[in-house]
């Protein structure tokens, strides 16, 4: 632009009254006022005088703003790089000023600490007020070459660092003063957190923690394992364990407090190494086994937390699950606490399943680890274990099990049921279960048909329709019998005898019943069975009834000289009773030639006769102890008496005989040969040749139950003597199959 004045005229006509013309002028701007010689020499005496004052702590006699301005000028006039190195000079001098009072300090180590932590603080809360100053120099100069500049703050940084690396003692000593410090702190002493929170701050900003870290961890790997080793020998594994928990917290919240949050994790990983991971073996052989029997859900879930840091589930697992094999081995082998041992294994896993949710999060490791070691005790008696738990299910469906609800009875099942899942020999609790349920709904002794069939669903879910389908057809033929006498009830014939008879029609292929006995019956007895007999056969023409006396059972009206009483009696009771209206005594062997009752069954019902809480019949000359003898001589009980109007006698009918144990064993294994046999031939029909070990392989893999390799063969022994299998000319222990 020219130094003349330029005129821009805005004219407006009109009529009256119109504006006056305006004129609109611009101006060159007004120069600038040149700088003295001594500009940048007296600015640079100001700011000199505010540094020197700030560093050595003294009031300045220039306000905030106009040193602000003096900086903001001088950077105007692009005096920056000579107002750069001046401000580096004074930081580098000072700094090496306050670092070098430090070097030769006397003292203890915590005064040492105290002082450098103050120098630390004076430099940095100077460099803060310096930078406040020389922010225009930050903002422009240094930011527009940061590539070869630092900033204000990373000088004073720079600085700080390089005077105390150039006299390293400074760093030894602060190392050692701060390890000094943390080992007072885990021996139990207390220490200045704030200072050692400072330091660290320190040492993290100057970019030399990793050194006090690395000597730290080093430091810290000795006292734990030192530590570690003495607290295990000198401590029980509950204490251990807690001194070890409360260790791991205190150096997690050390790590919180005052270290780099970088150290947390390799601070832990070191206590964790040193008192758990090492420790490991020690722990689980030294107290597991007590911590599981005595119950102590507290450690055992400390122990479970401990172990999961160090990845120790695996070795955990190995030693619950050979806690829980030696328990239930224990509890297997012991005969003389057979009869509470279902009792005793539902216990058992109630408590485990405790410690398993409680302490072990359901570990799915340690639940498996569970199901696999009562798998292994279970089945080492491969059929007794079944046997006693249909035994247990007997015990607890009975109608004399009247204190438990519904309710609990149902959780009682299912606690069964996981016990019946364990076992390999489910043939057997069906045949235990299939003869005791015989006897509960023959002899109405169920506590209820509802829990009843509950169980039967639970089984048909659990094994499938093929291992529930003779139950539940024994549950159609009450319901049939109980149809059909209700339409024996509404005939004549029903009218003409003058008892209450009640009879169950079964199909023998769904009942375990034993071979019909012959005995001797009373006239009328035979009376009451014909008229029943003729309406049957009437209504079914074509098929033949075969009486059971052996599971039937009466209810007798007694008349005694002291009083009347209803009996509750098996029939072969009371035909051994009947005798008693014609004479008063008969020798066993009299009693069973009128009878023909066999021997052992006349012992058998005798003895609940001779009860010592009944004596409706007495044994003349010889203790109740002694066995009976066929010229014992048994008479009637006249002066008989008693508190109940109801007497039940045949508690012996419903319970289990030692022939008939044998009976259903020897039937299991019966049923099992035949399985054997067909699985081989089967398995041969298909291979047509296989040698002896992949058959067995074969055989394991498709057969429910665990059989013994020498019954198998057994097995194939017979069926090559049979002809459906030969041997290989020339390998014998290749089987071919004979078409």
């Amino acid at each position: 632009m020219n130094s003349n004045v330029k005129k821009l005229g805005i004219t407006s006509t009109g009529g009256i009254g119109a504006p006056n013309k305006k004129t609109l002028v611009i101006k060159n701007f007004k120069q600038l006022p040149k700088t003295s010689d001594t500009f940048e020499e007296d600015s640079w005496n100001k700011l000199l005088s505010a540094i020197q004052s700030i560093q050595n702590k003294q009031p300045t006699i220039y306000t905030q703003e106009e040193l602000y301005r003096t900086v903001e000028n001088l950077c105007s006039e692009k005096l920056y790089s000579n107002l750069y190195q001046k401000l580096e000079f004074q930081i580098d001098k000072q700094t090496e000023r306050s670092l070098l009072k430090l070097v030769n300090q006397t003292g203890d180590i915590i005064t040492f600490l105290h002082l450098i932590n103050m120098c630390w603080q004076d430099h940095t809360s100077q460099l803060i007020m310096i930078r406040s100053i020389f922010l225009c120099l930050d903002r422009t100069y240094v930011i527009q070459n940061n590539q070869h500049l630092r900033s204000i703050w990373d000088l004073g940084l720079y600085y700080f660092k390089h005077y105390l690396l150039k006299f390293p003692d400074l760093v030894r000593k602060v190392n050692i003063g701060l390890l000094e410090n943390i080992q007072k702190e885990r021996n139990g002493d207390r220490i200045d957190s704030d200072l050692m929170h400072s330091l660290v701050k320190m040492l993290t900003a100057l970019q030399i923690y990793n050194t006090f870290e690395n000597e730290f961890l080093i430091e810290t790997d000795k006292y734990y394992t030192i530590e570690g080793g003495q607290y295990m020998n000198d401590n029980e594994v509950p204490e251990y364990l807690k001194h070890t928990q409360d260790r791991v917290n205190e150096e997690y919240d050390r790590s919180i407090r005052y270290l780099d949050p970088s150290t947390k994790r390799p601070l832990i990983a070191v206590v964790e190494k040193q008192l758990i991971e090492r420790n490991v073996s020690n722990i689980l052989s030294k107290g597991f086994n007590n911590l599981m029997v005595e119950n102590r859900i507290e450690d055992l879930s400390r122990l479970y937390s401990l172990f999961q840091r160090v990845n120790a589930i695996k070795e955990l697992k190995v030693a619950f699950g050979g806690y829980i094999k030696q328990v239930g081995q224990s509890m297997i082998n012991d005969a003389q606490k057979e009869a509470t041992l279902i009792q005793d294994l539902i216990e058992l896993k109630d408590k485990l399943d405790n410690i398993l949710e409680l302490s072990f999060s359901k570990n799915q490791i340690l639940v498996y680890s569970l199901k696999e070691s009562f798998e292994y005790f279970i089945n080492l008696k491969s059929n007794k274990p079944a046997e006693l738990i249909a035994k247990y299910a007997d015990s607890k469906l009975r109608s004399s099990n009247k204190r438990m609800s519904e309710d609990d009875l149902e959780v009682v099942l299912n606690k069964l049921l996981i016990l019946f899942r364990y076992i390999q020999g489910k043939d057997v609790f069906e045949a235990f279960y299939k003869q005791d349920l015989a006897k509960r709904l023959l002899m109405d002794k169920s506590a209820s048909i509802d829990a009843e069939k509950s169980m039967i669903s639970k089984l048909k879910t659990e094994c499938g329709t093929s291992f529930t389908e003779k139950l539940e057809e024994m549950f159609k033929d009450i319901d049939l019998s109980n149809d059909l006498m209700n339409s024996f009830r509404d005939s004549n014939q029903f009218s003409s005898i003058g008892i209450d008879l009640n009879v169950y029609v079964l199909t023998g292929s769904n009942w375990p019943v034993q071979p019909p006995s012959t005995v001797e019956l009373p006239v009328e007895f035979k009376e009451y069975l014909d008229v029943f007999s003729q309406f049957y056969h009437k209504k079914y023409s074509g098929r033949q009834l075969k009486w059971q006396h052996g599971v039937s059972h009466c209810i007798i009206k007694a008349n005694f000289p002291l009083g009347k009483k209803d009996l509750f009696v098996s029939l072969f009771q009371t035909l051994l009773l009947y005798q008693y209206n014609d004479k008063s005594e008969f020798t066993i062997r009299e009693l069973q030639e009128s009878t023909k009752i066999e021997i052992d069954a006349i012992k058998r019902n005798l003895m609940g006769l001779l009860n010592s809480k009944t004596d409706i019949l007495l044994r003349r000359g010889k203790q109740k102890t002694q066995p009976l003898e066929l010229d014992d001589v048994i008479e009637f009980n006249s002066k008989f008496q008693h508190k109940l109007m109801r007497i039940k006698v045949n508690s012996i009918q419903s319970q289990e005989t030692a022939e008939e144990n044998k009976k259903t064993n020897d039937a299991v294994t019966q049923d099992r040969q035949y399985q054997i046999d067909a699985a081989i031939v089967r398995i041969m029909k298909d291979r047509k040749a296989l040698n002896h070990n992949t058959l067995m392989t074969e055989l394991f893999t498709q057969l429910k139950f665990a059989p013994k390799p020498v019954d198998l063969k057994r097995r194939v022994e017979s069926l090559i003597e049979r002809e459906y299998l030969g041997r290989d000319p020339e390998n014998p222990m290749v089987y071919i199959y004979l078409t």
